[in-house]
Order: C-alpha cells, then sequence, then structure tokens
C-alpha cells in the first residue's frame, strides 16, 4: 500500500493549488485510512474449540493463554512489530486525552501477558482492561494481519456472544473454529449466517484433527450443514494445531504440510488480506478520481473560456444553470432530503415493531414453559434460557437494522443528483454494552417446603375432620380421637395439603409469568433507547456524508462560475499566460486520474510457507 500514499499526497498538493478546502478534508481523511493499515481478523467460537492455541501456531509464539478451563477473559490483538512487546489497554478515567484516544497503552513483558488476559490470571476481567497487544516479527503479520483471541466465555447463543458480536462489523474477516468432536452445531450455525450478514469474509477451522480420526467425516458433514444452511460459501480448512507447533519445533515441512496451516495461510493472504487491500485501493481510487473531477470541471472551464472567447456568455449560462441545480440539491426540499427522512422515521418504526416481536415470541414460549410445570426448581436454568433467547433476539434486530440502515443509503444514493456517489461506513450492528442497563432476572422462590412444613400443613386440614368425625361418632359412643375420626383426618389433611400445594404452584407461574413479562419490558426500554439513538446518529451521518458531496459539487460550479466570469474582464496579454499554467495543471491533474484507474487489485501470490521460516517468524 505504499504507492497509495504519495498519489494521495499529489492530490492534496492539486488541491491546495486550486484553494478546495472540502476536498483537502477528504483526501485527509485517506491519508488517515492509509496511516492504519491493519486488516483485522477475529477469531471466534465456542469455548475449549482450540481458539488460542490456533493463534498461537499460526505465529509460532505462546502469545495467547491455553488452559484446561476457560482460558481467555481479554481480546488479545496480534499484529506485527518489532521488537517484540505486549501491552494492555485500559480505559482513560477522565475521558479521551488531547488526542482522541479513550485508551491507556500500558506496556507489559511478554511473558506476563497471561496473567492479564487469561481467565485465571485475570478472572471475569477484574481489572477492567479493554483489550490486549501482542506485536511480533512474523511474516505471516507483515503484510497488516491482525489476529484478535476473542474471550471464550459462554456459548455463542449468551449475551457475552454480544461483545463478538460488537468487534464484527469493524473486522475484515472472521474466523469461526470448532474442533473435529462433532459437527456444527445450531447455535454455531445460526452465529455464522449472522455473522456473514455483518463482516465481509468469513471463514472456518476444524480444529484438533490429530485428536480425531473421524475428522474427515466431521468435515464433510459441517460442509454438507453449511450448503443446507445457504452458505456454502464459507470455506471450512481442518488444522491441527499440535502438528503445526511441532513441525516449527522440528523444522518439517511434511508435517507443517500436514497440519493444514500452509492452506490457512493461503486463504489469509489470498481471501483475506489480498481482498481488504484491493478495496482500500478502490477507495483510494475513488476519492482520488472525485477529487480530480472536481478540480478538472473549473480547469477545463476557465481554459475553454480562455480559448474561446466568445462562447463565455453561453458557458456562463450553462453553469448557472447547473449551479441552480446544485443549489436546489443543498435544500432540505430535495429528493434525497426527503426520502432520508421518510426512510429514518420508517426504520425507527420498523425497528421497534421487529424488537417487541421478537421479545413477544420469547414471552410466549415463556409462558408455555411456565404453565408446563414448576419454574421454581428450574428457575436458574430457566432465567439463563431467557436470556440467551433475549440476547439472540436483540443481536438479529442489530443486524437487521444495520443492514435496513445499509439500504437506505442506497435509496438516497440513487436519488441523488450525482452519477456515482459513495456510500458512508455504517455501522449499526455492534452491541456492546446494550444488554449492560437491564438487571438480570430476580430471584423466584422455587417452593420447597420442609418436611415440617409439610406436617403442619397436613395438620391444619386434619384437626377439622378429626374434630367433625370425632364429634359424629361421639354421638354412638364413641371417643372424639377413634380410628374413624383420625382416618378422616388422614384424608382431609391430605387432601389440604395437595390443595396448598397446587395454589403455590399457580402463585409461583403466576409470579414466573410476571417476572418475564417485566424482563422483556425492561429490555424493550433499554435496548428500545440504544437503538433509537444509534438510527439518528445513523441519520445525521448520511445527512452529512450526501450533504458534503452536494456541497462539493455545488462549490466546483460555483468556482467555474467565477472563472468564467473572471475571463470575461481578462485582458489579452494575461490569456496566453494563464492558458499555459492551466494546460500544466490539467495535465497534473490527468495524470493523477490516470494513475488512479491503474489501482486494481493486486493478486497475493498464495505461496505456502516454508517450514525452515517458522521458526525465524513465519
Amino acid at each position: 500500500m505504499d504507492d497509495l500514499v504519495p498519489l494521495v499526497k499529489s492530490g492534496l498538493g492539486l488541491v491546495a493549488e486550486g484553494d478546495r478546502a472540502d476536498l483537502r478534508q477528504r483526501l485527509e481523511q485517506t491519508l488517515g485510512r492509509l496511516a492504519n493499515p491493519d486488516v483485522r481478523v477475529i477469531v471466534v467460537g465456542e469455548f475449549k474449540q482450540g481458539k488460542s492455541k490456533l493463534i498461537n501456531a499460526l505465529v509460532n509464539a505462546p502469545v495467547c493463554p491455553v488452559d484446561d478451563d476457560i482460558a481467555t477473559s481479554v481480546p488479545t490483538v496480534v499484529r506485527f512489530g518489532e521488537p517484540a512487546s505486549a501491552a494492555v489497554l485500559v480505559p482513560r478515567t477522565g475521558g479521551a486525552d488531547q488526542d482522541g484516544s479513550a485508551f491507556e497503552r500500558r506496556p507489559v513483558a511478554l511473558k506476563d501477558i497471561a496473567s492479564f488476559v487469561s481467565e485465571r490470571g485475570n478472572p471475569s476481567n477484574q481489572q477492567g482492561l479493554a483489550s490486549a497487544e501482542v506485536l511480533l516479527p512474523r511474516r505471516v503479520l507483515a503484510d497488516g494481519l491482525s489476529v484478535i483471541d476473542s474471550p471464550g466465555v459462554g456459548g455463542l447463543e449468551s449475551a457475552h456472544a454480544l461483545t463478538t458480536l460488537t468487534a464484527l462489523p469493524t473486522a475484515d474477516a472472521m474466523i469461526l473454529v470448532s474442533d473435529a468432536s462433532q459437527e456444527y452445531t445450531e447455535p454455531e450455525l445460526r452465529f455464522l449466517k449472522q455473522a456473514q450478514r455483518i463482516v465481509p469474509n468469513v471463514g472456518c477451522v476444524l480444529s484438533k484433527t490429530d485428536l480425531y480420526p473421524q475428522w474427515r467425516l466431521v468435515a464433510d458433514l459441517d460442509r454438507a450443514h453449511l450448503a443446507s444452511a445457504g452458505i456454502g460459501t464459507i470455506p471450512l480448512i481442518p488444522v491441527s494445531s499440535d502438528l503445526r507447533l511441532a513441525a516449527a519445533k522440528a523444522n518439517d515441512a511434511e508435517l507443517n504440510q500436514e497440519s493444514g496451516f500452509p492452506d490457512l495461510v493461503a486463504y489469509l493472504r489470498r481471501d483475506v488480506v489480498g481482498k481488504a487491500q484491493a478495496l482500500r485501493r478502490r477507495s483510494v481510487a475513488h476519492d482520488l478520481l472525485s477529487v480530480t473531477d472536481h478540480l478538472r470541471l473549473s480547469v477545463t472551464t476557465e481554459l475553454s473560456a480562455l480559448q474561446n472567447p466568445e462562447g463565455v456568455p453561453v458557458l456562463l449560462a450553462e453553469l448557472e444553470e447547473a449551479k441552480e441545480k446544485a443549489d436546489q440539491q443543498r435544500k432540505r426540499s430535495s429528493r434525497w432530503q426527503t426520502t432520508l427522512n421518510d426512510g429514518a422515521s420508517d426504520l425507527i418504526a420498523d425497528m421497534e415493531h421487529d424488537l417487541r416481536d421478537r421479545l413477544r415470541s420469547i414471552q410466549r414460549e415463556a409462558e408455555v414453559a411456565i404453565d408446563a410445570g414448576d419454574p421454581g426448581p428450574v428457575w436458574d436454568q430457566f432465567a439463563e434460557w431467557i436470556e440467551q433467547r433475549v440476547a439472540s433476539a436483540v443481536s438479529d434486530t442489530f443486524v437487521w437494522t444495520n443492514e435496513r440502515s445499509q439500504w437506505l443509503a442506497e435509496q438516497v444514493a440513487e436519488l441523488f443528483a450525482l452519477d456515482e456517489v459513495p456510500l458512508p461506513l455504517l455501522e449499526v450492528a455492534g452491541t456492546d454494552g446494550v444488554l449492560a442497563p437491564v438487571e438480570e432476572i430476580p430471584y423466584l422462590d422455587p417452593g420447597r417446603v420442609s418436611a415440617a412444613g409439610k406436617v403442619l400443613i397436613g395438620m391444619r386440614g386434619s384437626y377439622g375432620g378429626v374434630l367433625m368425625f370425632g364429634l359424629l361418632t361421639g354421638i354412638i359412643g364413641m371417643s372424639l380421637i377413634n380410628p374413624l375420626s383420625v382416618g378422616a383426618g388422614l384424608l382431609l389433611g391430605r387432601k389440604a395439603y395437595r390443595e396448598d400445594k397446587d395454589a403455590r404452584l399457580k402463585r409461583r407461574q403466576a409470579d414466573a409469568k410476571n417476572l418475564v413479562r417485566r424482563q422483556m419490558d425492561d429490555v424493550v426500554f433499554q435496548v428500545g433507547k440504544q437503538l433509537k439513538d444509534r438510527l439518528r446518529q445513523v441519520q445525521r451521518e448520511i445527512r452529512d456524508h450526501f450533504g458534503n458531496i452536494a456541497e462539493e459539487h455545488h462549490r466546483s460550479l460555483a468556482d467555474s462560475v467565477t472563472a468564467a466570469q473572471r475571463i470575461a474582464a481578462t485582458y489579452r496579454q494575461e490569456r496566453d499566460g494563464r492558458v499555459t499554467e492551466l494546460k500544466a495543471q490539467l495535465t497534473r491533474i490527468d495524470q493523477l486520474s490516470a494513475r488512479a484507474k491503474r489501482l486494481v487489485p493486486r493478486e497475493p501470490v498464495p505461496a505456502q510457507q516454508p517450514v525452515e521460516a517458522m521458526a525465524a517468524g513465519s
């Protein structure tokens, strides 16, 4: 990507000559994007599937902790850097610093990184770390590849999975790791379908092939599941991290090939890094072509007026008409503004209905389950099931809203009065902290009654039976306590206990339903507010994005009109010098435009890694 920076700087030089602050700001933003060449790949999956060891084997270094229990508690980013080092990012207590960074970077010893990012050293992230960063001089990372080890806490349907989905909109690719002990589960397939709607590149790794002889059968079953789920284009790469590490230690190329990692490295270079760089080049080319088009408009207008003075009145009339259209484009009454406002209002209403509909479906399922049995003894498991379903529903709503936001931006772009306009980068699918304001489902009395309590309930019911039948049998000369009155007392006591048990069950069921309803209302209240805030931010981003494009277009036309008007009063002796100057400037603009058009995606060479280089940093 080094060839892109000089191109953008050349564009900045041309913009400075034309005194176009608006175009300079666009190219400065382009330079800012080029300053961060990282291609982010997030590694996800259920816990204990081998995510951390996969990264360790990829970079041939123990950078991610591996444990018999849940290992990773803090996201760990592994990227290229020399010399090798590590650091943790801690949120700033006083807010962002002067550079706008909300995190403080604290260097740590590389050998001590596990004490910060592992569940053993930092249980449940008690240290409050945002993430950890490891820099390694590895060739596989040299092209800008950054690999992120996500926390392995909870399943893919748990609320913890929302933190993983949060990172996806900012990632260039995602790799789902699942070991060869079993085929894909329904949550894994569902998570893959959801991720494919957020992140542009999704891949799968079948890990631990050395431990399970039937891994080929599992791989075939997994591919069949992907195809039946409509995501059969996702690649599945079987690997063995242990074989890879053993191959690096023994410098055994054949063992390295057997590990499957050469295929994984080739995939990362070709389909992840290569495609990300191609997208970046196309983005830079689009920015440069747009800038050169704006610059060329004013230069060619002035040059045409100088070379053809008699045509200036006609040119002025045409430019004034175009300028008037550009003025209309900037007004709120323009079609694209109306489409944006109406679309945003509809989107907010549809989003709220979608969220309520999903949660009502969960509530109905919960109430049916409550009516089918006693919720008290299994309330902890039931509450966990509710949290999983709610987290899944909220995630679906956010992903759906993200897609609708992109669709709205496309609708606005189609109505825009230019041939082709770029779409803004919208990120609504992130769900970080969405459920944080929602309190956990309250405790429900399990309804357990001690043996003494049962006796007391029975005695209360039996007392009336003993007394009543004792009095009746007393008429025939029997004592108050006799076999008949005792038997009647036992029967009535048993009946009273059953009635009390049924009443307590109905009361628990009613309490459980009320707790579920309150939880759904709380989720709608908290999550709905955050979604509305994000959608209003999306509306502002789309408005500002297309408003800036309209402003650039208007400024270019206004400059052209001013140049044509100035030429009408220019003396002949000054005209020749200005023509020469404009021709030279137009030549530089055309040269930059031609170079921008040649920014085509370069196909990376998917060469397999020589095992000799692994120990040195492949």
